[in-house]
């Protein structure tokens, strides 16, 4: 796919994140601020996703949005020209199988210290989309929540495309592997074709098996 930058379109133009959160941490001694977002939190299939990025100081990207907001062919154009500007950039993963077996909580902090341990660099602050930090001791110098940080935080922008491309990707190679789930439209979200494709052949080996409804639902061969 191309890796030029997208034109955006114009009702994404005015919502650029910024690094206001970013620049108040490196003017308190916070030198490694790294972003955090994590990807597949309410798919039926597939792994959670994190993505953990260090934004360089001097050297600002522009084009970048809150991952949400681009279409899957802008974030793949995007995804080439962000791990090549970051200072640093991780991804990790909880495969469904530990996401069953932990907790989605548990599953979190595990894609987490993957990702940072990944990361090539030890980060000073973390900064977090949502409400809940999930990281914790894993970054010493503590962390700061930002509610809809995607939105407005540079570095979780960044780390938004770079979890949902990597996991993208991931689940477009399995959609080769049980084409009747449709994997490569749905990425393993809910969706009437996915339910129903789990109603007609059963679970498959990448399927998270403690949603409810999945009790009864018979597995397929993997």
């Amino acid at each position: 796919m191309s890796t030029s930058a997208p034109k955006l379109r114009k009702a994404i133009k005015a919502k650029a994140p910024g690094l206001r959160v970013e620049r108040s941490l490196w003017d308190g001694g916070y030198d490694v601020v790294v972003g955090i977002d994590e990807v597949g939190k309410g798919a039926w299939a597939g792994p959670l996703t994190l993505g953990a990025l260090v934004v360089p100081k001097d050297r600002r990207l522009y084009k970048v949005r809150d991952s949400k907001m681009l279409t899957e062919p802008e974030r793949e154009a995007m995804f080439g020209r962000i791990t090549r500007w970051a200072a640093a950039w991780s991804v990790g993963h909880a495969s469904p199988a530990e996401c069953d077996e932990l907790g989605m909580s548990d599953a979190q902090r595990l894609a987490a210290n993957r990702a940072l341990r990944r990361l090539g660099v030890a980060p000073s602050h973390a900064l977090i989309d949502g409400h809940w930090d999930f990281v914790g001791e894993l970054v010493p110098g503590g962390t700061t929540k930002v509610v809809k940080g995607d939105a407005k935080c540079l570095s979780i922008a960044a780390a938004s495309i770079v979890a949902k491309v990597s996991r993208d990707r991931i689940m477009r190679a399995m959609a080769l592997d049980y084409p009747e789930f449709a994997f490569e439209d749905n990425k393993g979200y809910p969706c009437p074709r996915h339910k129903q494709a789990l109603r007609t052949h059963g679970v498959c080996a990448i399927h998270r098996t403690s949603w409810a409804f999945m009790d009864n639902l018979a597995a397929t061969d993997p």
